[in-house]
């Protein structure tokens, strides 16, 4: 039987915690703004005004708990794609080309191999989007670390002109979201993943596929189509992260009955995991979202939603 609570809360991560943390940080961060500062903080990328043409677009992050999973299995190199894909995605919101990647692994006590295998999953990611990894940092850290476990964090920097700048600015009521495929549950709510499979064994290809690099159908995309808002799905899910792109007065809703849930999400809901939790927290199998005219849509592409005025923030169209 699975534990009555399986939410995120329970298993030690509030993500109303990390908003409230943001918030307090703001003003700190703000009082180091330059005037090449460009857009405000808490978006998937900071921007940095390098010339009167260019932005500089910058994004930090790690690979998470999800390593735990990836040591016990064997896949660490799925972690090393997780992070190089998660950096590039956000930068990509912004409409930049990834540039470079840094990266941070650290432990109690490193594993040469380890540290081999994140890099290697890294650098495949990097090289298919022509992107180039400068170097980075390996610490050993004991007493901070738990014994064999690690972390590996990683930020990438990207440029894009301002013309090609994206910032949902432009978002307009009758605009539509099209919705891009996430390979499962990617890096985010491995701390519930984690409180569902204990120590016992578990299917590492159904939990711990790794992120895709969305780096592409953006592109693709972007060469026919009028490409408002990019918002890249992670902690928070859906709701949470695209409504991180849209401009005041306008909302989204979304058609969770509009794409078919990778098995990975049933294998949540079966175990206890409540659809409201499941929304807040998880993909649900749409690991990227662009915002687009309702003329520009072409066959083929998912629609999932539709923005509206007087809507605030995103919602769901079931509720």
């Amino acid at each position: 039987m699975p534990p009555d609570d399986q939410t995120y809360a329970a298993a030690g991560v509030s993500l109303a915690t990390a908003e409230a943390i943001v918030d307090r940080l703001r003003a700190a961060v703000d009082s180091t703004r330059t005037p090449a500062v460009r857009g405000s903080f808490g978006a998937f990328a900071g921007l940095f005004a390098i010339d009167d043409r260019r932005l500089l677009a910058a994004s930090t992050d790690s690979v998470g708990s999800k390593l735990v999973l990836a040591r016990r299995a064997g896949r660490l190199r799925w972690c090393g794609a997780d992070l190089a894909a998660h950096g590039i995605n956000d930068v990509s919101t912004t409409g930049a080309t990834p540039l470079f990647f840094l990266d941070y692994v650290a432990a109690a006590t490193i594993d040469p191999a380890h540290v081999v295998e994140l890099v290697e999953g890294a650098a495949e990611v990097c090289r298919a989007a022509g992107c180039a990894i400068l170097g980075g940092e390996t610490a050993e850290l004991p007493g901070i670390y738990r014994d064999e476990e690690l972390d590996f964090c990683g930020t990438v920097v990207g440029l894009v002109d301002r013309e090609d700048l994206i910032d949902g600015s432009r978002v307009a009521p009758g605009d539509v979201v099209v919705g891009f495929r996430s390979a499962g549950i990617h890096a985010n709510g491995f701390s519930l993943v984690r409180r569902i499979v204990g120590e016992g064994p578990f299917d590492d290809e159904l939990l711990l596929p790794p992120t895709r690099c969305y780096l592409d159908e953006v592109r693709a995309l972007r060469a026919r189509a009028d490409v408002r808002a990019l918002a890249h799905v992670t902690g928070g899910g859906i709701a949470g992260n695209l409504a991180r792109v849209l401009p005041p007065g306008v909302g989204a809703v979304v058609d969770a009955s509009s794409w078919e849930r990778p098995a990975v999400f049933g294998w949540l809901a079966a175990r206890g995991v409540a659809e409201d939790e499941l929304r807040r927290v998880f993909n649900l199998g749409i690991g990227y979202c662009a915002v687009v005219p309702a003329a520009d849509l072409a066959p083929g592409d998912l629609l999932i939603g539709r923005i509206e005025a007087g809507v605030e923030g995103v919602g769901w169209s079931d509720a």
